[in-house]
């Protein structure tokens, strides 16, 4: 079994900060008061994409808080992993798992291009050193989307369940950090372990879906909010059917785009690719009912 990782130390400021802002995010949990979701879990940035205003929790863009927290790498990267989206084959033991989200910049502006490279445990809790099992990186989208399938990682002494990422935005520094699950015994026990890098993960068959997005300390400048029309003296008429059709994963939606879903018609607020999660009654940010 692989040991334990231990954490990097740093300036005593940065460390006490850290430490006390995890212990109110875990009070707020447990007290029921931290930012969350209609649907339950923790807010995401993408709730406020392209208003230049700050994300709920994880983290500020632009009001001089942090970028998504840096977490130390541990013993077990390994440079020049394969290109692929899943790191996973039809034999592959374990639940699967996809994790999709955005990266966004300070002024929560989805950044395309950025270098994500991912890296895991097996379902066992141990680290291929030799090849490159669970391991791959790959780019976001035009839309500053990525999606990864694999599976959940397995437990190790001394480590609740997590999964290391390095993000890299085009010219940009290397960010280092990881990902955790909600619910797990150990992440009250774990040193490293953070909640500001929770994501939200929901059951959906025998498999799992977890969302993040991460915000990297790359300086943008906000757009500014269209301003509502007047008032038109030629009234326009929806169409009675939505162009988009129903809606499907992997159509490239554009703003203003129209789509049906369970017989409810609704309108893309901003551009995306539509993956398994987004759908639109769970993604207020991309579509609005109307």
């Amino acid at each position: 079994m692989p040991a334990s990782e231990e954490p990097t130390p740093g300036p005593e400021g940065l460390i006490d900060r850290r430490i006390s802002r995890k212990t109110v995010l875990r009070a707020a949990a447990v007290l029921g008061t931290a930012p969350l979701l209609v649907g339950g879990g923790v807010a995401l940035a993408r709730d406020r994409a392209g208003t230049g205003e700050a994300p709920g929790l994880t983290p500020a863009c632009h009001d001089g808080d942090d970028p998504t927290i840096e977490q130390t790498e541990g013993p077990y990267f390994k440079p020049n992993s394969p290109l692929r989206t899943s790191l996973i084959t039809n034999s592959t033991p374990g639940t699967r798992l996809t994790v999709s989200g955005y990266v966004f910049g300070r002024a929560c502006l989805p950044i395309a291009g950025v270098l994500l490279d991912f890296w895991q445990a097996d379902v066992n809790g141990a680290y291929d050193n030799v090849g490159f099992t669970f391991r791959g990186h790959q780019f976001t989208d035009a839309q500053g989307a990525f999606s990864l399938t694999t599976i959940v990682p397995g437990l190790y002494p001394g480590r609740t369940r997590h999964i290391h990422v390095k993000l890299q935005a085009p010219g940009r520094p290397v960010l280092t950090t990881q990902l955790y699950f909600p619910g797990e015994p150990r992440n009250s026990t774990d040193t490293i372990y953070d909640a500001r890098l929770l994501m939200n993960v929901r059951q959906v068959g025998s498999a799992k879906e977890g969302t993040y997005d991460f915000v990297l300390n790359v300086p943008q400048t906000p757009t500014t909010p269209p301003t509502s029309p007047g008032p038109s003296t030629t009234p326009t008429t929806p169409p009675t059917t939505p162009p988009g059709g129903s809606w499907t994963v992997g159509t490239l939606y554009n703003a203003g785009d129209r789509v049906t879903y369970s017989g409810v018609s609704y309108q893309c607020l901003q551009g995306h690719t539509a993956v398994t999660g987004w759908e639109p009654p769970n993604v207020p940010a991309l579509w609005k009912r109307l």
